[in-house]
């Protein structure tokens, strides 16, 4: 062994200056800089902000105060089901459209060419999105249950079995959301189309899939088409949690089917994993 491979091993393990310990932070480490950086980036563009969170409650409160009447035999109102169904469209928002527009404006700009290029490990830059999807998404959550209770009478649970329905769909929503949107910024060939590629198939299944329409009012097609993709289900699964059981009179097959919205969104999660894997693209179309 030489005296300059020694030198270099000693230099790579002996502390820093700065109290480091010299060794190169391990991936979960970078991901989690790498969400930082990502969550103060968002925050800076304030316009961005803006749009992101102010959009599902405009939409929301817009229904939830036009159509407000009391639904027979559901024992809930008009206003109670959008809230609930809004929660849905409001994580797949933050998650599926923002994420798909974000990075294919980056790939536009060079931003993952350079990101490919250096020793970092690009898994890194996946957790670092979902970390902001994390916080965006938990954020628009709590606002718009916030603007649920105090203004359209939506009731938060009491039964611990509730809160844990809400936490499992969030998180296999918010997963599920998140790797189509990875997947699916690939499809614009530059920033300019990412918007309204991304945005078009986002709002044709809010309206397929019970958000701004009730779902028992869906025809039969439309409703095929919906339940193929994570957001019907996540709606239904937050309207399971919120809403009184009486009011799954008005689902599909008269029940929440809480198994089968664990099964269809897990399987999202596993084939927009393979969607990722298989269709993801660093370079632009322009490149190569």
């Amino acid at each position: 062994m030489t005296t300059q491979t020694l030198v270099g091993n000693r230099a790579a393990n002996e502390p820093r200056p700065d109290g480091g310990s010299g060794k190169l932070p391990g991936l979960f480490r970078l991901g989690l800089l790498r969400g930082g950086l990502e969550v103060k980036q968002f925050f800076r563009a304030k316009e961005a902000v803006v749009f992101t969170f102010a959009l599902p409650i405009v939409m929301m409160t817009m229904f939830a105060s036009i159509f407000h009447d009391k639904i027979q035999n559901a024992g809930i109102t008009v206003s109670q089901l959008y809230v609930a169904a809004m929660l849905g469209a409001g994580l797949m928002s933050t998650s599926f459209q923002s994420l798909g527009i974000g990075i294919a404006t980056e790939r536009d700009e060079g931003y993952l060419r350079r990101l490919r290029a250096m020793p970092v490990p690009r898994s890194a830059y996946f957790i670092g999105k979902l970390c902001l999807v994390l916080v965006t998404g938990v954020a628009e959550t709590v606002l718009l249950l916030a603007a649920g209770v105090a203004f359209f009478g939506l009731e938060l649970p009491t039964a611990p079995g509730k809160w844990f329905t809400f936490a499992w769909v969030l998180v296999l929503g918010m997963i599920s959301c998140s790797l189509l949107g990875i997947a699916m910024s690939s499809v614009p060939r530059d920033a300019k189309s990412a918007a309204p590629i991304m945005s078009l198939p986002f709002l044709i299944l809010q309206f397929v899939s019970g958000v701004y329409i009730s779902i028992n009012s869906v025809s039969g097609w439309m409703l095929k088409v919906g339940s193929l993709f994570p957001l019907k289900w996540m709606c239904q699964g937050f309207r399971a949690v919120f809403l009184p059981d009486q009011a799954k009179v008005l689902e599909q097959a008269g029940d929440w089917e809480l198994g089968r919205v664990a099964l269809v969104l897990g399987a999202w999660c596993m084939g927009g994993l393979v969607l990722c894997l298989t269709t993801f693209r660093w370079k632009s179309r322009r490149e190569g």
